[in-house]
């Protein structure tokens, strides 16, 4: 349980730093990488929408500068009543450095309230293994 704490601290401490001025709706990401690393990360908000990026995508791109690529875990956390998903892209960010059993942890802000395996997130994705290992075959054949 010690490292979901950390996990939602973490994203909680993220979520602080958020640049939404013009949602009013931050978010704040964390993950623990294969390596046990937590990396976090905060949706920034640009005025010319939707250049804008998510708090998931924030947390994936320290993760992957870290030198790390495997997500273990992921926390979110938003504003609002209900714990927050992430979005459709952001599902098919995670998905490219997740299993089937990553967990991706909902919180309200009052802590973690639900989880759901990526399985469950993005059932049937597409991903790397669906691309041909050789391109220049795939791309020639009838």
């Amino acid at each position: 349980m010690r490292d979901l704490d950390e996990l939602f601290e973490a994203a909680k401490a993220a979520r602080a730093r958020a640049y939404a001025p013009y949602s009013n709706f931050p978010v704040g990401a964390a993950l623990r990488s294969a390596g046990g690393a937590i990396h976090a990360g905060c949706n920034v908000e640009n005025a010319a929408y939707p250049t804008g990026s998510c708090a998931e995508a924030n947390a994936i791109a320290a993760m992957v500068i870290a030198g790390d690529s495997r997500i273990i875990d992921i926390a979110v956390i938003g504003a609002g009543a209900e714990p927050v998903t992430p979005c459709g892209a952001c599902r098919q960010r995670i998905h490219e450095f997740a299993t089937a059993e990553t967990r991706i942890h909902l919180s309200d802000g009052r802590g973690v309230r639900k989880f759901y395996f990526m399985a469950d997130l993005l059932p049937h994705a597409f991903g790397p293994e669906n691309l041909a290992p050789d391109r220049n075959a795939a791309e020639n054949t009838p």
